[in-house]
């Protein structure tokens, strides 16, 4: 017989099953808004993006001051109960796997029909409302951008706006020369990979300086 999922009291189980303590600060919260991490070879701390890997969960908060913290202060090994090292540079190696990790899902939603690229569907793709998330190449021409820009502004809510990849990083993964314009439709895959960008803009703006106001 298949558990009843659809009840009130199914439901608050589910979501608290979803929520684990910031090792930082002791607030619970949903694990989309935190960083798991585990003790791997060596007892060395390890993120575990995914979720996925064995052991006990340690979840700190994804923002490089709590991931720094917990790192400095050693908290790591008071949640775990054991002696294990976090290195210094564990921040800077979460930005850099979160920003791996969200080119990996832009060639999965390529393959899977996720994506529209180039000026006029991306265009159409906002007008409409179907596009979730506006994907601008870093070095791509400011004119371009600076259209599509403003249409995403005429939406309730705006539509978001990721631009921390160059035109070869989107091309390689999108299987395209150079890809400066591109749309992430709306749905499930866009939904996953939109919890991903939130957490990685705890270490790092989503938008190039360079690009200014």
């Amino acid at each position: 017989m298949e558990p009843d999922t659809s009840s009130p009291k199914a439901l608050s189980l589910a979501a608290a099953e979803r929520e684990r303590r910031d090792i930082v600060t002791g607030e619970v919260m949903d694990e989309a808004r935190l960083i798991r991490f585990v003790a791997g070879p060596g007892g060395v701390v390890v993120p575990d993006l995914a979720r996925k890997l064995p052991g006990r969960g340690l979840w700190v908060a994804a923002d490089r001051s709590s991931v720094e913290i917990a790192a400095r202060k050693n908290l790591f090994s008071r949640a775990a109960k054991a002696r294990i090292q976090a290195p210094a540079d564990l921040a800077l190696t979460v930005e850099v796997l979160l920003k791996r990790r969200l080119l990996s899902g832009l060639g999965l939603a390529r393959r899977a029909g996720d994506l529209t690229s180039g000026f006029e569907k991306v265009a159409a793709a906002i007008t409409s409302g179907k596009a979730a998330w506006l994907i601008e190449a870093s070095d791509g021409a400011a004119d371009g951008r600076h259209k599509l820009w403003a249409k995403t502004r005429k939406r309730v809510p705006p539509t978001p706006v990721f631009g921390l990849f160059a035109a070869e990083e989107l091309g390689l993964a999108l299987g395209g020369e150079n890809v400066i314009h591109t749309a992430f439709l709306a749905g499930r895959a866009a939904d996953r990979w939109a919890q991903d960008a939130h957490r990685l803009s705890g270490f790092c703006p989503l938008l190039p300086e360079s690009w200014g106001a």
